[in-house]
């Protein structure tokens, strides 16, 4: 592999991983006030960072988990992981795309109808659309999409920051000296770290191209600090409208809106709603993989037709839930029972079980960080 190809294969999985996780992890805002920002403004950078850590840790385990045993799809992975009891986190999953496509489906909504002016189910039918688009053309043009336009977004958070701090510089600082809530920052970013790892099985077909445990070890490790980057940058600004903007259902909207920046607000969104295309792509296209290893199963290949088919599905049912219980309630009552759920199933079993198997299958040598 040359030297461009094998820095490419080591960012990838990191932009993937950050570009499926920004639209249930913070594209809204929310989740950064539900885990961080309600622990308190200096607390919430703390939990940040030992997010990052948590992810870039999760994230190694299971690349080189995924590398050793040849799993690059999420049944195979707990076929290895879990042996008979596997189907236990495909359910989980599913409950979990539910619950995220909800979100993405939801936030999509309110932010075509604060941002235009139409009716939020055009946003929503905008969003299935699109994904059902992506699914259909498959791996290659899925991991081209989503890692062009992790870039693209790291522009624009980066815009965000400068814009945030130009216009609320003095409201950011004295944002930061405000004490701190009564909940734990410690536990607030283990929930939202375990919530948002469980999309890890999904993105294992980006890790096909890492060959050593040493590319398996810095990928993992850099897709958390990858992943975390906007958030942060995004968190510092949300700081300025502390705590007014503890109870706002969708707080990047309202963020834009005291910017007073049409064209920018008009811009900034229409980024925003990529990373919802992303996150349900991403998501639902593990399913079609999932599903397409079943027909390789039965020495079948699978329709092209059934997977933008699979993705319109799963994202019409996503919108009745969205419809059922509203932003917040999936966020903070959805999100946190699937941190405990995923903690179980996934997190606590990979760092066990998992490690022993690497370990057993010569993954001692990953200790020395190397082959």
């Amino acid at each position: 592999m040359s030297r461009l190809a094998l820095v490419r294969a080591v960012i990838l999985p990191g932009l993937i991983f950050q570009s499926v996780i920004i639209a249930g992890g913070y594209a809204t805002g929310r989740e950064m006030v539900e885990f961080f920002l309600s622990k308190g403004p200096q607390e919430g950078v703390f939990g940040l960072l030992l997010t990052a850590l948590i992810w870039g840790f999760v994230l190694a385990v299971s690349f080189e988990f995924a590398r050793r045993f040849q799993s690059y799809n999420y049944k195979s992975f707990f076929q290895n992981l879990l042996g008979p009891w596997w189907f236990l986190y495909e359910i989980a999953y599913l409950i979990s795309l539910l619950l995220i496509l909800s979100v993405i489906g939801a936030a999509a909504g309110v932010l075509v109808a604060e941002s235009i002016g139409i009716p939020s189910i055009f946003g929503t039918v905008a969003l299935v659309a699109s994904i059902g688009l992506l699914t259909f053309y498959g791996s290659n043009l899925i991991e081209n999409v989503l890692a062009g336009w992790s870039i693209v977004l790291y522009l624009a958070y980066a815009a965000f920051l400068l814009v945030g701090f130009a216009k609320f510089g003095d409201a950011i600082g004295a944002g930061f000296q405000l004490p701190p809530g009564e909940s734990s920052w410690v536990v607030g970013s283990v929930q939202y770290a375990s919530y948002n790892l469980a999309i890890v099985p999904t993105i294992l077909f980006c890790v096909r191209h890492l060959n050593h445990s040493r590319e398996t070890i810095t990928a993992g490790f850099l897709a958390g600090i990858l992943a975390i980057v906007p958030g942060i940058l995004f968190y510092c600004v949300m700081v300025g409208f502390y705590p007014d903007i503890l109870t706002v259902e969708v707080p990047m909207t309202v963020i834009l809106a005291a910017m007073d920046m049409p064209l920018f607000n008009l811009l900034f969104q229409v980024v925003i709603f990529g990373t919802f295309i992303e996150t349900g792509t991403a998501l639902l296209h593990a399913v079609n993989e999932r599903v397409a290893m079943t027909y390789e199963e039965g020495k079948r290949e699978m329709p092209k037709f059934l997977r933008p088919a699979v993705a319109i599905f799963f994202m019409v049912m996503a919108i009745f839930v969205s419809e059922k219980f509203g932003l917040i309630t999936l966020i903070s009552k959805g999100y946190g029972y699937m941190t405990y759920v995923i903690l179980a199933l996934f997190i606590v079993p990979l760092l066990t079980v998992g490690v022993a198997k690497i370990v057993g299958s010569g993954g001692r040598k990953m200790m020395e960080y190397g082959e």
